[in-house]
This record gives structure tokens, C-alpha cells and sequence, in this order.
């Protein structure tokens, strides 16, 4: 039986971060988050490019993905709940687009982008999952090298 463990290790990594513009605070203080654990594990090759918003995410992603430099891609912002059903559009279409960039390009992308009732609720959970994605993209990072030996 091979069991392939976590590996954290950020060295000789490249990330790449997509932030979303729109929800501007809670952008910047997710993408602060992230860079602290990215550099926490060691991640010294980083590029950060900002959209307008969560819809446009997916398309930035997916040249960064297409340049084949990186070994992970972030995906930061939030959309948050408003008064019409543009929030289900906006939240779905940028999750489902955030998804195939990973599958259609092999490069893992951790989508930190939050959905959100309302901005308290944004706020209490920018550090932590700026961490989270930073964290993930750099396991599933580690994965995919791994399992392309094998």
C-alpha cells in the first residue's frame, strides 16, 4: 500500500493569486492572509494580479494556468448576498468557472472565493480562509508533482 502524506513545503514553488476588486476590504485582508502563510511555508515565487470582480476571476486564472509556469493558482474575494439573484449568479458561475481551470489545466486552484449572507459574516472568516486556500494550494501543489512521478 503507498499512502502519499500532506506535504506543506512551499520551496521552489510558484503561486499565482487572483484577487477580486469588488468587496475591496475583504479582498486585500484575505490576500494579506494568504501571503503571511504562503511565506509561512516558505513560497518565494508569487504573482498577484487583481480583477473587477468574482466573474472575471475564472478567465485570469485560466491564463495564468495556460502560461504552464505555475504549480498552484489562488483564487480571493467575496460575493456578498444582496437584494436580487445576481448574488446565485455571481457565486455559482465563478465556482464553476474557478473548477474547470483546475481540471482543464491540471493546476490545482484553491478558490477563496467567499460567499457571504452579509459583511460581518465576510469579515470573520477573511484571515482564516486566505490561510486555508494558501495552505491548500500548496498541498495539492506538492500532490500533483508527487503523483506525476509515480
Amino acid at each position: 500500500m503507498t499512502e502519499i502524506k500532506p506535504d506543506l513545503s512551499g520551496e521552489g514553488l510558484r503561486v499565482g493569486i487572483v484577487r477580486s476588486r469588488f468587496n475591496e476590504k475583504i479582498g486585500v485582508a484575505m490576500l494579506e492572509a494568504c501571503r503571511k502563510r504562503l511565506a509561512e511555508l516558505r513560497v518565494t515565487a508569487l504573482t498577484v494580479v487583481s480583477v473587477p470582480g468574482a466573474l472575471e476571476a475564472p478567465l485570469a486564472l485560466q491564463k495564468l494556468a495556460n502560461t504552464e509556469k505555475y504549480d498552484a493558482l489562488i483564487a480571493l474575494g467575496a460575493v456578498i448576498r444582496g437584494e436580487t439573484y445576481h448574488f446565485e449568479i455571481v457565486a455559482n458561475e465563478s465556482a464553476n468557472g474557478i473548477t474547470a481551470v483546475a481540471l482543464d489545466n491540471g493546476v490545482p486552484v484553491a478558490n477563496g472565493i467567499l460567499t457571504t449572507e452579509n459583511d460581518d459574516q465576510a469579515a470573520a472568516r477573511v484571515s482564516q480562509k486566505g490561510a486555508d486556500c494558501a495552505a491548500a494550494a500548496i498541498e495539492m501543489a506538492n500532490l500533483m508533482k508527487k503523483l506525476d512521478e509515480d
